[in-house]
């Protein structure tokens, strides 16, 4: 059974439990090294798994992991590289396994100009991204796919899976994440909202 865990709300590095007002919508100062600090109280449940928030380094308040930056560092508010393999060492010597959510739908929100993508690493040019257009409520009720696969979900920059580049580093990205922390499995966000043949591809990198 899979325990989910949301790394910022869950336990601190000195043990205790993150203390802020969630309606601010801001970083409450969970990290890897308290949820390792917490597995005999997520194992001692009956749990023999548990599902840890995207990793990568977010935009501004992401709190969640949602809201990828850049796929290539950590997000620092959750700790170091080396405070994640050892979450994932510390799961495996109790026979526990370590599922890890991931985003290739999206990248964070922008600040303003819609057009500006150089904020982003390793999606920051106009060219990875879908041309603008929102999904909105109708699109759900028609199952309008095309709209679906191609708007912005919650105005978030919407990434052009048809776009090799896009299509070939988000591969190389999930397979080397994988390989580099000896993750057990992953948990895919949004997947209604990427074509279908995208995901045959990641899933078999």
């Amino acid at each position: 059974s899979i325990y989910q865990v949301i790394t910022d709300r869950f336990a601190t590095s000195d043990l205790s439990t993150p203390v802020c007002d969630a309606g601010d919508m801001k970083y409450c100062g969970g990290t890897w090294t308290g949820i390792q600090a917490k597995l005999d109280y997520i194992q001692g449940m009956g749990f023999d798994a548990i599902w840890i928030s995207p990793v990568v380094e977010n935009t501004a308040d992401g709190y969640h992991g949602y809201w990828a930056k850049n796929l290539y560092n950590m997000n620092e508010h959750f700790g170091s590289a080396d405070d994640l393999k050892a979450l994932v060492q510390a799961c495996h010597e109790r026979d526990m396994w370590v599922m890890v959510d991931v985003v290739g739908n999206h990248v964070g929100p922008q600040n303003g100009d819609k057009n500006d993508f150089s904020a982003y690493s390793p999606f920051n040019q106009a060219e990875h991204f879908h041309p603008f257009c929102e999904i909105v409520q109708t699109d759900w009720d028609s199952m309008n796919q095309y709209n679906i696969e191609h708007c912005r979900l919650a105005d978030l920059p919407d990434l052009n899976q048809d776009q090799e580049f896009v299509r070939s580093t988000l591969k190389k990205w999930i397979q080397q994440l994988v390989a580099e922390y000896g993750f057990d499995g992953i948990r895919i966000d949004t997947v209604p909202e990427v074509s279908k043949d995208f995901w045959a591809d990641f899933v078999s990198a």
